[in-house]
């Protein structure tokens, strides 16, 4: 609960220093997009890279590993178009402006990473039946390549995650890649050694394993946001409760919670008042709007305060009766 005063007592002195903030934060975005356009163009070239080796060498494993590329490089791409999108400005027919852009490519990216993972499974089981041989210089050479551009863009958003939650997602996914590529070296060097060519439908198994669980995660993810789920971490019941311990508040209903986008939440309620009730309903509203960002990172409200004597049950008389 320190975490919250804390926040109160410096509230006056944070809102002089706003237009330097936004300042920084907005050289601090566009120093984020450039780190986050190299590490899309790097990406890309190594599913290329792989694509082209996989083929070369005839590895499964390398053509999975390039898959699990694809879906890092969408999933910075991504990122990066959040970040974008979150500077560009609502326009008067889209006035949530461009945020729902991310969940429809996450949606995609999703979609179509479940087909790929299928069809690396479909080939795996082929390769089970009839081993198929593989060259193995040729694959460690290129599974060593992408093996140090995904260590390159770990190193270069160092420090970057614990501040956003889309580049902490992009990381996670870059580092998984690396983990895969340590997968394919070492398949390559006991292919080069023993000749078993079996390793490489199985290591493919695994990679496409990988790909699979999180298109799934990504895709159920964009479904909830398309749908207007409310976020995990913030589901109806909870905020209300937290709402309602404001000593002021009587009741909270008509609430509604969704997200733009992974990171951009909204909230709509309404609110009744308490009687005896001291202090302005501007005042109320700023420690709700206080308590929900702090809390649960909602900074986009619309909150409706009524006074007592209002029932809810008829709450179109009521409104009828100021008319």
């Amino acid at each position: 609960m320190n975490h919250t005063h804390h926040h109160h007592d410096h509230d006056h002195a944070h809102h002089h220093h706003d237009g330097e903030e936004d300042g920084d934060q907005h050289s601090h975005q566009h120093h984020l997009q450039g780190k986050f356009r190299f590490a899309v163009i790097l990406t890309t070239f190594v599913f290329g890279v792989e694509v082209v080796g996989g083929i070369l060498s005839n590895s499964l494993a390398l053509l999975s590993d390039a898959a699990h590329v694809f879906s890092d490089s969408m999933s910075l791409i991504m990122s990066w178009l959040a970040i974008y999108l979150s500077t560009r400005p609502a326009t008067s027919s889209r006035t949530y402006g461009y945020h729902r852009t991310e969940v429809f490519a996450a949606l995609i990216n999703g979609v179509s990473l479940i087909a790929i993972s299928g069809w690396i499974f479909y080939e795996a089981v082929q390769r089970f039946i009839a081993p198929e041989p593989v060259k193995s210089k040729e694959m460690l050479v290129v599974a060593v390549f992408g093996f140090i551009a995904n260590m390159v863009i770990v190193w270069l958003f160092h420090g970057e995650g614990h501040k956003n939650l889309n580049v902490r997602s992009a990381v996670l996914h870059v580092i998984g890649d690396a983990l895969a590529s340590v997968g394919v070296i070492v398949g390559g060097v006991v292919i080069y050694y023993t000749g078993w060519f079996v390793v490489d439908p199985i290591l493919s198994c695994g990679i496409g394993l990988v790909v699979l669980v999180g298109a799934v995660r990504v895709t159920k993810e964009a479904v909830h946001i398309l749908l207007e789920g409310s976020p995990k971490h913030a589901d109806a019941q909870k905020v209300a409760a937290c709402i309602s311990a404001i000593d002021s508040v009587e009741d909270v209903h008509d609430m509604h919670i969704w997200s733009l986008c992974s990171n951009y939440l909204a909230l709509s309620t309404h609110v009744s008042v308490a009687d005896d009730a001291s202090g302005s309903s501007n005042q109320l509203r700023q420690e709700i709007n206080d308590k929900l960002q702090t809390q649960f990172g909602i900074f986009h409200t619309t909150i409706q305060i009524e006074q007592p004597g209002c029932p809810h049950e008829g709450q179109l008389l009521c409104n009828a009766a100021h008319h």
